[in-house]
């Protein structure tokens, strides 16, 4: 279910300090899921966790990563200069884009990350752009659907992303004749699922292509990255994924394919976003206004600009209203932003308790793909983003936006 692990007296203290609306992150419920994740693979081989940056993309927030011996997944060439902001280099740094310019790759290649390849023509781009390292990654899409049981959770042949296994039998065999010696494998099957299954069966895949590929080219297989789609519980009444019982599920694959882990060879890596920090960040904001026409409206100060997700996809955040967690939620509620967009709501016919003028409303599990989605439609800015540190204190690590800021770029 949504996050409650802090109290409504540190949302209130935080507004207290900042004007709304802010995007609230905790640094310790960060740090604890990276340990926690760690430790569900602390079998595996040189395991290493790369943050999808994508997900949150703040320096400060990246920097807690090297505490807890993460890695940085960049997809951009600003992607790549927020990593070196925040003291990544090497192969501490997966470079995974797609369609990319060649600069991006000339520039990945510099810091000596590692390489995903999106497509067999990347081959040449890359060779012609910082050259073909020993140990290069190829980003698999085994077209079709994907199936858990009977369910379809993600539809591989409908995704621009990724080799065919056809494409691989001609493409790795290039890379060897331009000088890689090892090769990694990575797929994204599914998206924001909480089947504990999903991680085990994707590296069930990978672990018996990468064995098959390995045989038929004779490059090593150094590794195995099983990428995100791990998902976290949006609504009260769903589960968080049982990350142990998943990294569990993988070692028995890895056991099946390669033998006693403590003996691999073969890394595990990883690239979640969404689970690392989606739970742990919270957009607060102030109820400013209040309409009752067919239905009854509150508007708040934060708006569609500030977190996308539910205008653009529909999503489903939590909310609730501080000093009330315990009131009955016997009022139904459009929660609203101020956009000139009738989708600019974050919720819908909500069941929340009453709420006045001046309440302090709290949308959860925004921690991921909530700050770094936003825009500036309608002149719009786009917000602070606060660290409330582990110590207890607060700490500014992005300035709201300012006109000056929306008017800088015009020539």
């Amino acid at each position: 279910m949504p996050n409650f692990r802090l109290p409504d007296e540190v949302f209130e203290e935080a507004a207290r300090r900042f004007p709304t609306p802010f995007h609230l992150y905790d640094e310790q419920g960060i740090l604890d899921t990276a340990k926690k994740l760690n430790a569900a693979f602390s079998w595996a081989p040189h395991f290493q966790e790369y943050f999808a940056v994508k997900a949150l993309p703040n320096p400060a927030v990246l920097k807690l990563y090297h505490q807890v011996h993460c890695g940085l997944d960049c997809s951009s060439e600003c992607e790549l200069l927020l990593a070196e902001m925040a003291g990544f280099s090497g192969e501490d740094i997966m470079f995974s884009a797609n369609a990319m310019p060649p600069e991006e790759l000339a520039h990945a290649r510099r810091l000596n990350a590692i390489v995903n390849l999106d497509d067999l023509s990347d081959i040449d781009l890359l060779s012609a752009n910082g050259g073909i390292p020993e140990t290069v990654c190829v980003r698999y899409n085994p077209g079709g659907s994907f199936t858990l049981g009977n369910a379809i959770m993600g539809e591989p042949g409908e995704s621009k992303y990724g080799w065919t296994k056809e494409q691989m039998r001609e493409g790795l065999p290039r890379l060897k004749a331009l000088g890689a010696k090892k090769f990694g494998l990575h797929a994204f099957l599914a998206s924001s699922t909480m089947d504990n299954s999903y991680y085990p069966r994707l590296a069930g895949i990978l672990f018996d292509l990468g064995a098959e590929m390995e045989k038929e080219t004779g490059l090593q297989l150094a590794f195995i990255n099983l990428s995100g789609g791990i998902g976290i519980p949006y609504r009260p009444e769903e589960t968080e994924t049982d990350i142990l019982q998943v990294g569990e599920g993988v070692r028995q694959e890895y056991a099946r394919v390669f033998g006693d882990p403590a003996k691999g060879r073969v890394g595990i890596k990883a690239e979640l976003g969404r689970y690392m920090t989606g739970p742990h960040g919270w957009l607060v904001t102030h109820a400013v206004h209040e309409k009752k026409i067919y239905k009854d409206y509150i508007g708040v100060d934060a708006c569609a600009a500030n977190l996308m997700r539910p205008a653009m996809y529909g999503a489903y955040h939590h909310i609730h209203v501080c000093g009330k967690r315990n009131a009955p939620a016997d009022h139904m509620y459009d929660v609203t932003g101020c956009l000139c967009e009738n989708n600019d709501k974050f919720a819908i016919d909500r069941m929340l308790p009453e709420i006045q003028i001046g309440d302090l409303v709290v949308i959860h599990d925004t921690g991921a793909h909530g700050f770094s989605m936003g825009y500036q439609y309608n002149g719009r800015l786009r917000s602070a983003e606060v660290l409330y540190t582990k110590d207890g204190d607060f700490r500014l690590i992005r300035r709201a936006e300012t006109p000056e800021d929306y008017f800088a770029t015009l020539v």
